[in-house]
């Protein structure tokens, strides 16, 4: 896998007018974003009001209304196919399955199975992609004994190996502790300001959007306020879906 590219502030996603309506039922309404490479994008809102509807829209795996375009700034704006990286919140991984980290990397890279011969080519990809995110002594290890942040670090390295332009997050640090959210957030700040992607994070983990994210986009059907973490936070229309003891202290 060649290195990818640090942020070049030439390339944008734009979600169009995204509508999701099922069983009848209005999930998400007129949704409209724009994300640039290099910026950490957080998504917050209730339970329910839609956001791991509106990921599993952009991936293209429910039915919706809208589209959602790569654009690259280069002799003008040129419409380009988007790549997406996907983490979900977490695997569920039974306690005694013997699948290593290295096992389960080289299956998806190599497409044959891993259990005919370990491939001293393949065994150094998956080692250079796990050290985009410092996790190159986890290839050993199985997956059942993995912490929670380390876990997260596979699946977002497993997530870069296809060079995408946006990285979508459903609540990666869910579970974890705060030792292990302090790494996850910092290394979604190193990853966001060393390589070329946009990343958009649904998020509940109010205190660290507020010191990581570059744009926070309150959600419930419909975009109801986006902007930065503080104007957000102190919106009236934040205070109306969490109330006041929800807003994050310090501001």
């Amino acid at each position: 896998m060649r290195q990818l590219q640090k942020p070049c502030g030439l390339h944008c996603i734009k979600v169009h007018h995204f509508g999701v309506t099922l069983d009848h039922q209005v999930i998400l309404q007129d949704v409209n974003l724009h994300i640039h490479c290099g910026k950490l994008t957080v998504i917050v809102g209730k339970n329910g009001a839609g956001k791991s509807t509106l990921i599993r829209a952009m991936l293209g795996e429910i039915p919706h209304e809208g589209k959602i375009a790569y654009q690259y700034q280069k002799k003008g704006f040129v419409q380009k196919k988007l790549k997406i990286g996907y983490v979900p919140q977490g695997l569920n991984i039974d306690k005694h399955t013997p699948v290593s980290v290295y096992d389960f990397m080289a299956a998806y890279l190599s497409r044959v199975p891993v259990f005919l011969r370990k491939s001293k080519r393949v065994y150094e990809e998956v080692r250079q992609c796990l050290s985009l995110l410092h996790a190159e002594d986890c290839i050993d290890k199985q997956l059942c004994n993995l912490s929670g942040g380390q876990l997260q670090r596979v699946l977002i390295s497993l997530a870069l190996t296809q060079e995408p332009q946006l990285l979508l997050l459903d609540e990666p640090a869910a579970g974890i502790d705060k030792n292990g959210m302090d790494l996850f957030y910092s290394t979604i700040d190193t990853l966001k300001k060393s390589y070329d992607l946009a990343i958009i994070m649904i998020s509940h983990d109010l205190e660290y959007v507020k010191k990581y994210a570059d744009e926070v986009i309150l959600l419930n059907k419909k975009v109801l306020k986006r902007g930065t973490a503080g104007e957000v936070f102190e919106s009236r229309e934040f205070r109306e879906q969490f109330g006041m003891a929800a807003v994050p202290a310090g501001r």
